[in-house]
């Protein structure tokens, strides 16, 4: 039986992905001369392979799950599908490549994979879609806003619904701290409804901030915009006919995760890349507006916090206790991918990808495949980005 590659897979890393998802289920295969054909030798699950799969469009005559999602896509990006476009967080992961990752780390419907570094919540979203549940960390409230949206948007579907018909900008918005009122000009209450309009209006103020959008226009659209995928993500949950894996978002620190010893099935991460991106600065307009000090939130964020080459000592002690506590709530033999960049600092490359191996290695971890990865964007302050991948003995 012949796989046929999906047609947005170009790079190479992508390719050994490819063969990493089906060597991990047991699959014998041969490859085609173009790399896009791959003959199926022995050990095929065809059902699981078309449920499951991130890199194939097709298994035999029929098409994957995964082409069929990514058609519920509001935006012109094909990385964007479902929630996925929900804020222009820098940094983010490809959705593709973590559903990959889950599939070749072995995780189950049921079992937990943590992310101690959630950020706009990619690694949540699909493990959600493949039923495996998710603990998601972060000391970024707005990254913990963004991840809890994304996930459980769904389930609130109808109250947002009806709310979106009464919950719209104020008439002096642009000089509110809030951009939004309920009826009688209150706002609404903590939970999912009130997390749905408040990330609207983060979305608003980085179009406002970034592309100098008018604010009350933006929120309107990007509210609109946001119920078509929310309605797109429970129509996928309905028509694939699936379990749903639980999310658990949880504001706090990746250096003391609130996690009991040996409690997660799997970890997939990326941490911050030390000076590459400063994210409290990039979103400080979303974050003043939910009203937090950023200056007080730089000196809690990793990588963030201190001044020049400080930057880096406080960056190397703070990974390394990360290191520390992804191996203690990681079960034993269980794997922890980190997704993690060199960065340039005056002209020199600075080998943050080693660094964090050593710390993995001294917390107990064992480095079993590196894979490298082509990254963009981030030319001037990142020059090679690495997929690690470790094994808790």
């Amino acid at each position: 039986m012949q796989l046929q590659l999906h047609n947005n897979v170009q790079f190479i890393y992508e390719l050994v992905m490819a063969r990493r998802e089906l060597a991990a289920a047991g699959i014998d295969f041969e490859t085609s001369q173009d790399l896009r054909v791959f003959e199926v030798q022995d050990g095929l699950d065809a059902d699981r392979l078309l449920r499951r799969s991130a890199y194939f469009k097709s298994v035999g005559e029929e098409l994957t799950d995964y082409h069929f999602i990514q058609q519920y896509n509001r935006t012109q990006s094909v990385n964007q599908y479902l929630t996925h476009w929900f804020y222009p967080y820098k940094g983010k992961f490809h959705p593709q490549m973590i559903r990959a990752l889950l599939n070749i780390t072995g995780l189950e419907p049921g079992d937990t994979v943590l992310d101690p570094f959630i950020g706009s919540g990619t690694t949540a979203v699909e493990a959600q879609l493949l039923g495996i549940n998710c603990v998601g960390v972060d000391i970024s409230p707005l990254c913990c806003l963004i991840s809890r949206v994304k996930t459980g948007a769904w389930e609130a579907l109808e109250e947002i619904e009806a709310a979106a018909d009464y919950v719209t900008p104020c008439a002096d918005s642009n000089a509110q701290n809030r951009l939004f009122r309920g009826p009688e000009e209150k706002e609404l209450p903590d939970g999912p409804v009130k997390d749905f309009f408040d990330l609207a209006e983060m979305i608003a103020r980085s179009d406002a901030a970034r592309r100098r959008k008018d604010l009350a226009e933006a929120f309107v659209r990007n509210r609109d915009k946001m119920l078509a995928s929310v309605r797109d993500y429970a129509d996928v949950r309905d028509k694939f006919d699936l379990d749903f894996g639980e999310v658990s978002i949880r504001e706090a620190d990746a250096r003391k995760l609130p996690l009991e010893d040996e409690s997660v099935d799997g970890i997939i991460t990326s941490p911050p890349y030390s000076i590459a991106l400063n994210y409290v600065k990039n979103d400080a307009h979303a974050l003043k507006a939910m009203g937090h000090d950023v200056e007080e939130l730089s000196e809690q964020f990793i990588g963030v916090r201190g001044k020049g080459k400080a930057r880096f000592t406080l960056y190397e002690h703070d990974m390394r206790l990360a290191a520390m506590e992804m191996h203690r709530v990681l079960k034993r033999g269980a794997q922890c991918v980190v997704v993690i960049g060199n960065v340039t600092y005056q002209g020199e490359e600075v080998d943050t990808s080693g660094m964090f191996t050593a710390a993995c290695r001294e917390a107990g971890l064992e480095l079993e495949r590196t894979i490298d990865k082509i990254i963009f964007g981030l030319y001037n302050v990142m020059s090679r980005e690495y997929i690690l991948f470790f094994r808790k003995p």
